[in-house]
């Protein structure tokens, strides 16, 4: 047998591999209808998760599989497009476009303290990170040059705005995606944040937001609708997923990682089907991405990727102590992800 034909059955039991492995995860739909476009989330356990979105609307489940919506009073026109969970009652969202308000709930959702109200016509924020239950970061698209960035320390009971201080100069025609809360994350005590469209950089932070470096992603860039939608991050694996919204069935330049703080990026070598806003690392290897062009599945850190389900979603994320695994998008729609036996 020569050498060519041993790699040709090589990728042939690879792919067969691939795609049993595939089949073996589904959705199943846990709740739909609700008139809110959801791009918050934050799951806890196996049993605790909260949602956030368009038009006031939040939801929370104590059970992990159904949900109690509720629409936050005096803020039913807001777009809340993060969450943070930290039990089933203490919880913070933060919205998108102004004005920008950050409110915080300690019982559960039945009453809400805004702790940040910022009223200037050019702010929008994209994302939230807690590095623990005290420090936290918000940050946002630029106003006067500077990358717009908000810390806290308590909690989020007070914020203060660091962005001059921690100096993140964008380009002009940069700026950053709220799409799925997700472009900003953390690992210990380093930060990354991503941005996207004239060109799309990776800032990360070794020293909780005092000093930053820049560097450029290989992701598709050059207009406002592309670059970077969301990091996942494993250790000292960085991955990095989006494409160009407006195109969302090409997958040319939507997928990029780095392993073990390698200098270079890599790239897939079957990417994601197309644009997708929110990636998910979800143990063994195992990434989880999803978009208006569908959900895919990697079982070898995004080096291959094979399409699960149809179905449009903006978010996804894993327990943070558990296996849950729920997606989300428009018109209130919540799906689980289920391994079958």
């Amino acid at each position: 047998m020569n050498n060519i034909f041993k790699f040709f059955l090589i990728n042939v039991a690879l792919v067969f591999s691939l795609k049993a492995g595939a089949q073996s995860f589904k959705t199943v739909s846990l709740d739909s209808g609700k008139n809110t476009s959801i791009r918050g989330m934050s799951v806890l356990n196996n049993k605790v998760a909260w949602l956030s979105g368009s038009n006031g609307w939040v939801a929370k489940t104590i059970d992990g599989n159904t949900f109690i919506w509720m629409q936050v009073k005096g803020y039913e026109k807001i777009d809340f497009r993060d969450i943070e969970a930290f039990s089933a009652k203490v919880v913070i969202i933060v919205s998108a476009g102004s004005p920008a308000y950050i409110l915080k709930t300690t019982d559960g959702g039945e009453n809400w303290k805004k702790v940040y109200e910022n009223t200037s016509p050019v702010i929008f924020l994209d994302g939230m990170e807690f590095l623990n239950k005290k420090e936290g970061f918000i940050f946002g698209d630029p106003i006067d040059g500077f990358m717009q960035l908000l810390a806290t320390k308590n909690g989020g009971e007070t914020w203060e705005n660091i962005s001059e201080k921690a100096a993140i100069m964008l380009q002009k025609g940069e700026a950053a995606f709220a799409a799925s809360g997700t472009s900003i994350r953390s690992f210990k005590n380093k930060i990354y944040i991503a941005t996207g469209g004239k060109v799309t950089n990776l800032y990360t932070s070794q020293n909780k937001g005092i000093s930053w470096v820049k560097e450029q992603l290989p992701l598709i860039q050059g207009k406002a609708s592309t670059g970077c939608f969301s990091l996942a991050i494993s250790k000292q694996n960085v991955f990095a997923i989006g494409g160009d919204y407006l195109q969302d069935k090409q997958s040319d330049g939507n997928f990029a990682f780095r392993l073990n703080n390698e200098d270079d990026w890599r790239k897939s070598k079957s990417a994601p089907s197309g644009y997708k806003s929110c990636v998910a690392y979800f143990g063994d290897n195992k990434l989880l991405a999803t978009g208006t062009s569908g959900t895919d599945i990697s079982f070898d850190s995004g080096l291959n990727w094979l399409k699960i389900d149809n179905q449009s979603f903006d978010v996804c994320q894993k327990a943070e102590k558990g296996k849950l695994v729920l997606l989300a998008g428009s018109k209130g729609k919540v799906s689980k992800l289920v391994k079958l036996d």
